[in-house]
């Protein structure tokens, strides 16, 4: 059965997708879904294909059955009859050749070139791994210890919640991201997955993967995490099931004599307990990374934490932005809210259409790149860990749509455009997210712009493009704020006092997507050029 060739649809589709690092953007993983789909209906055509042939091959093999009953039961008798001996030289020179010939034609032929198709833009071992970090990293900034997760329980969160559909993960999933983590040395998390796979297995659900691999790795880790004792009994339960296993006799000796030791050294200082070393019960903190505000920051996105007192709330008005009486707003103001008093963060309302949002989703879908940062000692752009996103840069000039969205941030702000960088179109795939960060540049980078001969990032604007079902929220660690994503919306904030020095409060985060699709884009405006809309100040935090 010849298979369906693959359709122009999807040959525009995949070409879109084409690279590593899909999981970074949910806009590009959409078109995965379709190909599957095509996939999927490629591989029940084969299926039925190969139904097709088999039942062929059983009606041959029953005729046969019979026959041969027949002939083997008297073989000269049934040879007298000359009709019978051709027939037996016809059924092997040709008859078994035709069959021979049904059953090597196979008919995945049309499936494998289908499939070989698309192979090309599956996603890779760096997607998986990319992926499998992506969930660690929401289990971590959401709290959601490992046995929920694998249940697909997730919370809601801020005020766009709602999860629409649940996923598990089994044994062999849990295992897995056991694995990855156990790779890049994370022995924490690969305690917490490898647990949460034993724990799976020891209820009665099956699996590829054996206990004694789960528990090999999961004692090692457990070992790695300082705690001797459970290493130990993890490694004893090992033994039990696999006495031949090739490291767990080794290991089980060596973690029996460091055991042995560390109770020797903790009955010997008994009796000055400053000394005393209690023996860890299989729980383990979390341990701290690079990121001073890490645990801040966290709280931040779970909504907790907030530093928004009725005080500072009653500061916050709302009101309709004219932009000093300029035309364009003078029939239709823009609604602003204040955010935050100190530092001033306003958010507009209503600052794109949906036809906008589609039209800039268009234009910047096909050209979607891993998000980059700019090394703040050489000032070029590179891909970071911390930053987990696609982004594509969109001329003014190349569609009405992205000029007009200039002209509105130049209206509403009052700042000239004419210096700010290209409008940045940003997707947010699994668990992404942009760690703390500044986005002007500090006096220990002062190189970070000078290819563009602008100035310093003067001002962030910042349009959401997309509600976020739960998480995603950008967060200020420094003095506590938290603004949910509402499509449609923008925020707007100076990062630059009028004396041109940094405002360091503003360093801010995109918090881990936990579910849905973010979109966001932004404009950062620059010095030069505003000299006359926004004057210096005289002090050095005017």
């Amino acid at each position: 059965m010849q298979i369906l060739a693959v359709t122009v649809w999807a040959t525009c589709c995949i070409c879109c997708i084409a690279g590593a690092e899909i999981f970074t953007s949910i806009g590009q993983m959409t078109d995965l879904i379709f190909i599957e789909r095509e996939v999927v209906q490629s591989l029940k055509e084969y299926i039925q294909a190969e139904e097709s042939k088999l039942a062929a091959v059983k009606r041959w093999a029953n005729k046969l059955e019979v026959l041969t009953h027949a002939s083997t039961s008297d073989p000269e008798g049934f040879l007298a009859h000359p009709v019978n001996a051709y027939k037996l030289m016809k059924r092997l020179n040709t008859e078994w050749s035709e069959l021979e010939s049904l059953v090597l034609n196979d008919p995945s032929h049309g499936f494998i070139s289908n499939i070989s198709v698309h192979r090309q833009y599956f996603p890779d071992e760096e997607d998986e791994k990319g992926a499998a970090k992506a969930l660690m990293r929401l289990q971590d900034t959401y709290n959601l210890d490992s046995e929920s997760f694998s249940k697909g329980k997730l919370p809601g969160q801020g005020q766009n919640s709602g999860v629409r559909y649940n996923a598990f993960l089994t044994v062999d999933d849990c295992f897995d991201m056991g694995k990855t983590a156990y790779n890049e040395q994370d022995y924490y998390h690969a305690v917490l997955w490898m647990q949460q796979a034993l724990r799976q297995m020891d209820a009665g659900e099956e699996a590829k993967a054996s206990k004694a691999d789960i528990l090999d790795y999961l004692s090692y880790s457990v070992y790695q995490m300082g705690d001797l004792q459970r290493a130990t009994e993890l490694t004893r339960r090992l033994v039990s099931i696999d006495p031949g296993h090739q490291r767990a006799g080794g290991n089980l000796r060596y973690f029996e004599r460091l055991l042995a030791k560390e109770i020797r050294e903790v009955a010997r200082n008994k009796q000055d307990p400053a000394k005393e070393k209690p023996i860890q019960l299989g729980t383990y903190e979390r341990p701290r990374d690079y990121l001073p505000e890490r645990e801040i920051y966290e709280a931040l996105c779970r909504g907790e934490g907030v530093k928004m007192t009725p005080k500072r709330r009653s500061r916050l008005f709302c009101r309709y932005q004219d932009g000093n009486r300029n035309p364009r707003l003078l029939l239709k103001p823009m609604k602003e809210e204040d955010e935050w008093d100190n530092p001033h963060i306003v958010r507009y309302l209503e600052a794109l259409s949906n036809e906008e949002i589609e039209k800039i989703k268009e234009l910047a879908k096909p050209r979607l790149a891993r998000a980059t940062v700019r090394d703040p000692k050489t000032g070029v752009l590179t891909t970071a860990h911390y930053r987990v996103s696609k982004s594509a840069w969109l001329e003014g000039d190349e569609d009405p749509v992205i000029d007009r969205v200039n002209q509105r941030i130049e209206d509403v702000t009052g700042l000239t455009v004419d210096t700010a960088e290209l409008l940045q179109v940003a997707n947010y795939g699994v668990g992404g997210q942009y760690e703390p960060h500044f986005d002007f540049s500090r006096k220990d980078e002062p190189d970070a712009f000078k290819s563009l001969g602008t100035g310093n990032r003067v001002a962030t604007y910042l349009n959401y493009m997309s509600d976020v079902e739960a998480g995603g929220a950008t967060v200020f660690p420094d003095f506590g704020a938290v603004i949910w994503p509402r499509k449609g919306t923008a925020v707007f904030w100076y990062n630059l006092f009028r004396s041109g020095e940094g405002d360091y409060r503003t360093r801010h985060a995109a918090c881990p997507v936990l579910v849905g699709s973010k979109w966001v884009s932004n404009k950062w405006i620059h010095e030069r050029g505003q000299e006359f809309r926004r004057p210096c100040g005289l002090t050095e935090v005017d």
